[in-house]
């Protein structure tokens, strides 16, 4: 009999619908247990950990609204637990310091297998 791992939360933040489901449809397909929720935004990002706290989170940096990292620092802030990583396709290094001063990591979009398997590669061993 193998024990069961808990079931992973994992939050999905991205403005972009389509990239939301290439991230939901690549970690489900390594990870199909896992339950994932979706933001639009930074702001619904926050509430949403604050409200059903997850274990993961991927996060993108521009989006309306406050930025990703913005959201990441006040996630991080009140929720040190949570795993975060941060999509972008802005990979300048003022982003890349931001995200490791913050205790993150930053992958590169677009979104492939091989950029959502640094991402999961980060979040397991972070």
């Amino acid at each position: 009999m193998h024990m069961d791992k808990p079931t992973k939360k994992l939050l999905i933040v991205d403005d972009s619908k389509v990239s939301r489901m290439l991230i939901r449809s690549h970690i489900l397909a390594k990870h199909p247990d896992w339950v994932i929720t979706e933001a639009a935004c930074g702001e619904d990002a926050i509430a949403l950990v604050d409200n059903d706290l997850p274990d993961y989170c991927t996060m993108d940096i521009n989006m309306p609204g406050i930025s990703g990292t913005d959201a990441t620092e006040q996630i991080l802030s009140k929720h040190p637990s949570v795993k975060i990583v941060i999509f972008s396709a802005n990979i300048q290094e003022t982003h890349q310091e931001r995200a490791r001063s913050l205790g993150t990591t930053l992958v590169s979009k677009p979104v492939t297998e091989k950029s959502i398997a640094l991402a999961l590669d980060y979040l397991a061993n972070a």
